[in-house]
């Protein structure tokens, strides 16, 4: 049946042509954004994955622009560090000569004075955008990731760069908990003094001729015969030949069957041994220097004339951890700073008490082989003075190159410590050096992972979102065949209708 009132050939047609036009206008857009999901209603699912994503991809282009900053700065340090180190090399190459005494000193010193003003200076520029990584103990944090969970949480992620302070500040000294338990003194000494320390050997009373003894000190060993019966011939034989031996403050004196001998080694024991043939005498006595039995019967070890500041070996060492040392009426300060431990508390002390250059006052650090235990020795080769020993937590760090400014090498006594100093600011600085180098490559690694990353999230939201340029060619071309075909079959639709008027002429 026709009908000039419903033509349903022409409706057909012209749902086709707008189904068409539909398809042409989406494959259109595609062409001019390059996308096919280019809003939310193209396809939700994947619009809001791909926004999520694009969202994480402009972070991660902040943090690269964080770590290049941290990079740049870290790399400011490194530099800076490395040049310290070696102007350190250079006034250890001007403290090694000052240790000659035929040499002009005061010209030394001068240079030495030089070289620690560049330090000074390299110290005070070495910042990068206002930021200085060698003075301070201060973490400084590097935004290095953002982390999200499968939840969606967010989460930041930091490179974390210790500080390692090169200035040659003296910090300030704590006033929170005592700690001076973490630090004591040999034999609770309450001075320090230049009295020798002695071993008696007391020979028995029973003497035949050909009976022999036999005394070792300091390695040496040294016999005797005797030809008589009086013990005082033993100890006054024993005199002559410790004394005739020469050893460096090694000295010894006798009285009837007593022989005394005398150590003023300031940092070295000195060992002890006597032995006998007669029974008369049994094996001989020798009393140690602190008045107590020897190691055995027959032999002590004297001790160093040096009193000993012994440190903790299993209390650990706090940023701020203040000790005190006082030698007479002068205090000497050193403030623990971060990661630091026992060694370096001893070996901070030793810089100042040796910067405050006390007459007949030198130092030496030592560890334990055994015990692995830190202790600071004081010797005094003058008049007694009191020691006394304090420690507090609560401080602010003594600097890296603290005592940099203390060394003077114009005297033998300053020339002498300077060289036990320069070793520990060099190792000091050597040590910063190296941490630097390191989280300037850990930096660097993430960094680079970081643009990978970016690529690889760039490229998986392209996969979802980006149009098939060869797919909407083709389709396009199809589009507009089937646009042409459905206008032609809508023209011919309408003129359907229009054949009716012929039955009616």
């Amino acid at each position: 049946m026709s009908s000039i009132l419903t033509n349903t050939g022409a409706m057909v047609a012209l749902q086709t042509l707008k189904g068409v036009n539909a398809n042409m206008a989406t494959t259109q857009n595609e062409i001019s954004t390059g996308k096919s999901v280019s809003s939310a209603k193209d396809n939700s699912a994947v619009w809001a994955i791909s926004k999520v994503m694009e969202a994480d991809v402009n972070g991660f282009k902040a943090i690269s622009d964080s770590l290049s900053l941290g990079e740049s700065t870290v790399a400011v340090a490194r530099q800076a560090s490395e040049t310290v180190t070696g102007l350190l090399t250079d006034i250890k190459g001007k403290i090694v000569a000052a240790q000659e005494e035929n040499v002009d000193r005061t010209k030394i010193q001068t240079d030495i004075s030089a070289l620690r003003d560049q330090i000074t200076a390299v110290v005070g520029a070495a910042q990068f955008n206002g930021l200085n990584l060698i003075q301070g103990t201060d973490e400084v944090n590097i935004l290095s990731s953002l982390d999200r969970s499968s939840d969606g949480t967010v989460s930041a992620s930091n490179i974390t760069i210790e500080r390692q302070d090169q200035s040659t500040t003296a910090g300030t000294y704590g006033s929170g908990t005592d700690i001076s338990a973490n630090a004591s003194i040999s034999g609770g000494a309450t001075a320090v003094a230049n009295t020798a320390n002695t071993a008696v050997a007391t020979f028995g009373a029973t003497w035949a001729a050909n009976d022999t003894a036999t005394l070792t000190v300091a390695g040496v060993e040294l016999g005797f015969t005797a030809k008589g019966t009086d013990p005082a011939d033993v100890a006054s034989y024993f005199e002559g030949a410790i004394n005739g031996l020469g050893l460096d403050g090694v000295t010894a004196s006798s009285s009837g069957g007593a022989l005394t001998i005398s150590s003023t080694r300031a940092f070295e024991g000195l060992d002890v041994a006597v032995s006998a043939t007669t029974a008369g005498d049994g094996t001989g006595q020798i009393t140690a220097a602190n008045g107590t039995t020897g190691l055995t019967d027959a032999s002590a070890t004297i001790e160093q004339r040096a009193e000993t500041v012994a440190f903790s070996t299993v209390a650990a060492v706090k940023d701020g951890d203040s000790y005190k040392v006082t030698v007479g009426s002068s205090s000497y300060n050193y403030i623990a700073g971060k990661n630091e431990t026992m060694e370096d508390v001893a070996k901070g002390l030793k810089t100042a008490i040796d910067g405050g250059d006390i007459d007949g006052i030198t130092t030496k650090v030592s560890q334990d082989a055994t015990t692995k235990q830190w202790s600071l020795s004081i010797d005094n080769s003058g008049s007694s003075l009191a020691l006394a020993r304090t420690a507090n937590e609560g401080g602010t760090a003594s600097g890296g190159l603290f005592g940099l400014d203390k060394i003077d090498v114009r005297s033998d006594a300053g020339a002498s410590s300077a060289l036990d100093s320069i070793e520990t600011l060099i190792q000091s600085s050597i040590d910063a050096g190296a941490n630097f180098g390191s989280a300037e490559a850990r930096i660097e690694n993430q960094s680079d992972f970081i643009g990978k990353l970016t690529d690889s999230l760039k490229s998986g939201i392209g996969t979802l979102v980006d149009a098939d340029m060869e797919e909407v060619s083709a389709r396009l071309t199809a589009l507009q065949t089937q646009q042409q075909l459905s206008i032609q079959s809508l023209s011919i639709a309408n003129q359907a209708p229009q054949s009716i008027l012929s039955l009616f002429r």
